[in-house]
């Protein structure tokens, strides 16, 4: 089942509305110096309008490089169901989180430019429950708006399920579809009218994508409901 995440939401009415329409996930950033973040106290909010409009859109929080202070507001009770590791986290933190967070689903993105960056993620298969690949640009953790070539992530033979982002709006996801089978796609600034501002009738358009492509590998329009972690 291809699945769309959008991530990066600041406000509450655009977190409901965009999780009407029928996206899978939203994501909410923890890191701060990002154009995106959004600080403690306001996240819970988020989530909970996310989920009072679609019960099926999972929260997401994305954090870089948590140090054990933070692991406190990585926890479930905090509204989101999934922790998405951005930053420089090697195998043996995300165990020690995944040990730590019970109840939360543990995702780690990867920076990708070179097929070596691919064979990195064999080295998470036994930590996390997921994968995220996004393109490496210099300085920066995500949010750029820059693709991973497809034809470097045609050689990639995935062992967890797995989220391609970077540059995802409505005519790259056409194009990344035709080629690939992701777990999912993962939208920030390819939907946004400024950093945070998420354009609903973008998301409209890159989900209509995203289910024309279910049907073609028959897979049902809406999605069952995922299962609670």
């Amino acid at each position: 089942m291809t699945l769309l995440k959008i991530c990066g939401l600041r406000q509450c009415d655009q977190a409901a509305a965009i999780a009407a329409l029928g996206v899978d996930a939203i994501g909410v950033i923890a890191v701060p110096g990002s154009p995106r973040y959004v600080p403690p106290a306001q996240r819970a909010a988020l989530f909970a309008a996310a989920r009072q409009a679609n019960p099926r859109c999972q929260g997401v929080l994305v954090v870089a490089n948590p140090d054990p202070a933070m692991v406190a507001e990585l926890r479930p009770e905090r509204g989101h169901q999934v922790v998405q590791l951005h930053g420089d986290e090697s195998p043996q933190q995300c165990r020690q989180l995944r040990a730590q967070l019970d109840g939360v689903t543990l995702w780690k993105a990867l920076r990708v430019r070179s097929r070596d960056d691919l064979e990195r993620a064999r080295t998470y298969e036994d930590c996390v429950d997921a994968l995220l690949l996004d393109a490496w640009v210099s300085g920066q953790l995500g949010g750029t708006g820059v693709a991973i070539p497809l034809e470097l992530l045609q050689s990639f033979e995935a062992t967890l399920p797995w989220w391609l982002a970077g540059g995802i709006q409505e005519r790259s996801a056409a194009a990344a579809l035709a080629v690939l089978q992701p777990t999912g796609l993962d939208a920030s600034s390819g939907v946004e009218r400024s950093p945070g501002d998420k354009d609903p009738a973008r998301v409209a358009a890159l989900l209509a994508v995203v289910r024309a492509a279910r049907q073609d590998l028959g897979q049902p329009a809406t999605p069952p409901e995922p299962p609670c972690p």
